[in-house]
């Protein structure tokens, strides 16, 4: 039909005479409907599914549309829901738009040193709320009975869940009801070779604001001792690193400043990605992403916090990352905000945040009584000191004007780099820099080497290798002892099939390509990816040819050193299963199964190395609610998926028996899986799934069917 439009980024637009119906927001939809002749609709229909879990992504983003129809138009915007979803979309709009309603800002606070003051936060967010409601906001509708009307425009829900768009008994539009999430972003240059981390730089991950529908959304990488921290990484941010050649496992952690949109967006697609992150923010910050997102997936918070390490942040007692020393504080802005002063070998960085930084505004707080003499010398004396100063810029109140900024005296504008502002509203002549998006734009600071540097390089291969975190101090001191690093062109061959196994390799940078024939994907190791283990352990000839497809620097360990390393850890346990069971079959099944298809190459090869080979007889292999002892994967047959003895669905080769989620929580099998002949399988025990899970727990949304 005519008037229905698919949007770039997910989502349907339907142009009705009541105007245009967004059915599903996926973030940034409002920077392609700012392009549309229309403009952005007013009115907004949520699907049945608010939060896209194998994308990590919101599908109701309406945060943006509602302050674009508020602010700049002038008007209310509608939400058209079921009524269930209402109290969901309260508390997600409560958190993005007005902040926590209850909150303890002085539990965020280290007070124990005396002579610091806890400023009233509530009362500067009051400042800038001026006394808006969400009935000011927006309004929301409700469907009863699969039905509602609005200015002579009818929209029923199908039992198919479709939506269809009626002008009195005409139906103009269907739209589908699932809303399928088309990441759009510029990429910039991408590297020929994979990314190599800095001493210390910064790599903008967007430059602009929500609004911009040129640039992407702001967002940063501070490079700390080779190691990456992502700060408000936008939307898509972990994709656009994946194709600009940045190994993901190269950032593990996150700073959130605060839970706007265009700040959060991205935190748990970067959270459900391969390895466990840690997220670094205040209590009172951490809270409002967890209400939020809580609200949006439907999850409680106990177990969204399962999902990747917190660690707390107070403000008044520093936070170490990576050898960077952070002092935190609590910014000026319509939500609890913090920015963060950085000290890195003999250099600083300072990140304002979102953060009213204009002086004029200060005053008249002062002068209001909103904010103390105390907050106010706080604020007065923001750190232009720093060498490297990043600092937004954007609409007042909430922004720091660019006009203020261009004030400030030449010395302290040339170290300013300037984000969160469309190129457009940037001045043509002056000493500000505006950040520049891509991989290729990051900046580097000539910084003093550290002490240990390499061997702090080597320490974070042990910690990024699942089997090797939980190895006692004593190892991790013979492991400095025995790596050599070693480099090899693009095109070299590391390993030839046949010749004795003689070394074990860990990757530092680049990639490498593993051909044992007979694969159906080819294998592909990058960064903290280890190969040639299986040969040492079973004194066998090598099994396949190992090729660098990069230019490549690994750390190797010679036989004898590597065979008296993992003697009686569970590394060496794991690598004697692996060399029973692994085969081009069990590499070809994951491979090709629609379920693991989201895993790694090493999450492939761990879990090759849980497998055991079973057949087993006619009958229920779990039964609804059984409390389950294996996961299994299916190699041949045919298993009957049933629920109150109802047929929901055949399984094929590849498909997974059971489930990684209820197994992971304790719980029992919501259905029954049964076979009528013999199958072959390969089974998982719930012990090592539990594992698997704990150390990549974002994939265990992903491994949930769909039925």
């Amino acid at each position: 039909m005519q008037n229905i439009t698919v949007l770039p980024r997910g989502g349907y637009l339907v142009d009705t005479p009541a105007g245009y119906i967004q059915f599903g927001s996926p973030p940034e939809t409002i920077k392609d409907t700012m392009a549309m002749p229309k403009g952005v609709p007013q009115i907004f229909v949520l699907t049945n599914e608010l939060f896209n879990w194998l994308k990590g992504i919101s599908i109701a983003e309406i945060e943006f549309p509602i302050y674009y129809n508020f602010f700049l138009k002038k008007r209310r915007t509608t939400i058209i829901c079921r009524e269930g979803q209402f109290e969901q979309m309260k508390k997600v709009l409560q958190e993005a738009l007005f902040g926590p309603k209850e909150f303890d800002i002085s539990a965020d606070y280290d007070l124990s040193s005396g002579g610091r003051t806890v400023p009233d936060i509530k009362m500067e967010m009051d400042f800038f709320r001026r006394g808006l409601k969400f009935s000011d906001l927006l309004s929301f509708g409700f469907f009863k009975d699969n039905s509602f009307t609005l200015q002579g425009i009818t929209i029923e829900i199908g039992d198919d869940g479709d939506f269809r768009v009626k002008e009195g008994n005409d139906v103009i539009a269907v739209v589908p009801a699932r809303v399928e999430y088309k990441p759009k972003y510029l990429i910039g240059k991408r590297l020929p070779e994979p990314y190599k981390p800095p001493l210390f730089g910064v790599t903008c991950l967007g430059p602009s604001h929500g609004f911009d529908p040129e640039e992407n959304t702001s967002g940063f990488i501070v490079w700390l001792n080779h190691n990456g921290v992502m700060v408000d990484p936008p939307v898509n941010s972990t994709e656009w690193l994946v194709d600009s050649n940045v190994n993901p496992k190269l950032t593990d952690s996150i700073i959130l400043t605060h839970c706007h949109a265009d700040h959060d967006a991205g935190t748990f697609q970067k959270i459900l990605q391969e390895q466990r992150v840690t997220i670094y923010t205040t209590e009172t910050v951490m809270m409002s992403f967890l209400r939020k997102y809580s609200a949006l997936s439907n999850m409680p918070i106990s177990y969204l916090m399962r999902l990747f390490d917190f660690h707390p942040v107070r403000i008044g007692k520093p936070t170490f990352i990576h050898g960077g020393r952070f002092d935190m504080f609590y910014t000026l802005h319509s939500i609890p905000t913090m920015g963060f002063k950085m000290e890195f070998s003999d250099q600083t960085f300072v990140y304002s945040s979102d953060h009213n930084n204009d002086p004029g505004i200060h005053k008249e707080l002062l002068g209001n009584g909103i904010i103390t003499r105390e907050r106010y010398d706080e604020l007065a004396n923001f750190p232009w000191d720093s060498k490297v100063i990043y600092h937004e810029s954007g609409i007042a109140p909430l922004h720091t004007p660019i006009t203020y900024l261009n004030s400030l005296p030449k010395k302290i504008r040339k170290k300013i780099v300037v984000y969160h502002i469309a190129k457009k509203d940037f001045p043509s002549k002056t000493a500000l820099t505006l950040a520049k998006f891509g991989i290729e734009n990051t900046l580097y600071f000539k910084t003093k080497h550290p002490r240990f540097e390499t061997a702090y390089q080597i320490m974070g291969i042990l910690k990024n290798i699942d089997f090797f975190e939980a190895l006692p101090l004593s190892k991790a001191q013979e492991f400095l002892d025995i790596v050599e690093e070693e480099r090899y062109k693009k095109g070299d061959v590391i390993i030839r099939k046949g010749t004795v196994g003689d070394k074990f390799f860990i990757i530092y940078s680049g990639n490498v390509s593993v051909d044992s024939g007979g694969l159906a994907e080819k294998k592909i190791y990058g960064t903290y990816d280890y190969f040639g283990e299986v040969a040492l352990v079973t004194e066998q000839s090598r099994a396949a040819d190992v090729i660098a497809e990069t230019d490549l620097v690994v750390y190797t360990i010679s036989r004898e050193k590597f065979q008296n390393f993992i003697v009686g850890t569970e590394f060496e346990k794991m690598l004697q299963r692996l060399a029973r069971i692994r085969n081009s079959e069990t590499w070809n099944l994951l491979s090709t199964s629609d379920f693991f298809r989201y895993c790694t190459s090493s999450q492939k090869t761990w879990l090759e190395s849980i497998f055991v080979p079973m057949e087993l007889q006619a009958g229920d292999i779990i039964h609804e609610g059984d409390q389950m002892q294996y996961i299994y994967i299916l190699r041949s047959g045919e298993v009957e998926v049933t629920k109150g003895g109802r047929p929901v669905a055949a399984l094929k080769r590849g498909d997974f028996i059971g489930s990684v989620q209820r197994l992971h929580l304790n719980e029992p099998a919501d259905f029954t899986f049964s076979n009528r002949e013999t199958v072959a399988v390969y089974a998982m025990k719930s012990d090592d799934i539990k594992k698997f899970i704990n150390n990549n727990p974002g994939l265990l949304m992903k491994l949930v069917y769909d039925f």
